[in-house]
């Protein structure tokens, strides 16, 4: 499964830089001038870069992995971009085509139907 969350600001390829060096450290990250890719042990991290802000895609194996994803990549970027005066990113979870949600992601309602 996946999540998508935008950053609007005209500073998306410093950010990504920033986020590139700081783990480039600890993990194998793969920077051109507008995409990223971070393979973090919860799963991977994907960036693109544009003039209008910066895209990024995380992926997991189960919903816990995203949430933690989520965060992580979330109070990083936020880090670097404090001057924007953004307090968190709204991420939009995504599942394969054919896959249906389990009760919990839908809100804890088992329909049962």
């Amino acid at each position: 499964m996946q999540s998508h969350a935008r950053l609007v600001t005209d500073k998306a390829a410093r950010y990504m830089t920033q986020l590139a060096k700081h783990w480039g450290h600890k993990f194998e990250v793969e920077l051109t001038e507008t995409t990223a890719f971070f393979p973090l042990p919860l799963g991977p991290c994907r960036m693109t870069a544009d003039a209008e802000g910066l895209d990024m895609t995380v992926e997991a194996e189960d919903f816990e992995a995203l949430a933690k994803l989520e965060q992580v990549v979330a109070d990083h970027i936020l880090r670097f971009a404090f001057r924007e005066n953004v307090e968190k990113l709204n991420w939009t979870r995504a599942r394969e085509a054919g896959h249906i949600d389990p009760p919990k992601a839908r809100g804890g309602l088992g329909l049962g139907v």
